[in-house]
């Protein structure tokens, strides 16, 4: 059965209510994975420690093919789409397999730069387009999601 799962450790909470809305209507779960350090309410909430990539690593292993996950790591995402599930940042865009590469890459260099002593630009003050934005490609997903499955029953 096809779940969003859901990076809950850096997702703004208006995403995160976005994807319990949209979770109802189209009668899929939600799960969110969090370290203990952060409140979410959830019906499906996994808790894990706070070391580095664990929350990552528990959605990695409960993500199966044809599910969505909401992440903003870019690794994370990678590994997602190889195994067959879809991914979008909580700002609306869809990790393609097609891009992913590029991401990485710059992912990489961003970070040579930071242990180099330069610094990089952080996330902006979210928007109500972003949240518009958002609630529209994970709408999309759960629709194209929920017509493949229901053809696969024809």
């Amino acid at each position: 059965m096809m779940k969003i799962l859901v990076d809950a450790d850096a997702c703004p909470r208006s995403a995160l209510q976005i994807c319990f809305k949209l979770g109802q209507r189209h009668d899929v779960p939600v799960w969110t994975v969090a370290s203990f350090n952060h409140n979410v309410i959830s019906d499906h909430h996994v808790v894990v420690g706070d070391n580095a990539q664990e929350a990552d690593i528990k959605v990695m292993n409960l993500t199966e093919a044809g599910d969505i996950v909401v992440t903003q790591d870019w690794g994370l995402a990678a590994m997602i789409l190889g195994k067959g599930a879809k991914a979008l940042n909580p700002i609306g865009r869809e990790f393609r397999p097609e891009t992913i590469d590029f991401l990485l890459e710059e992912r990489e260099v961003k970070a040579k730069l930071r242990r180099a002593g330069g610094r990089t630009k952080g996330p902006q003050k979210r928007t109500s387009a972003e949240d518009q934005r958002f609630e529209k490609c994970l709408e999309g997903m759960l629709s194209e999601l929920g017509l493949v499955r229901q053809s696969e029953l024809v």
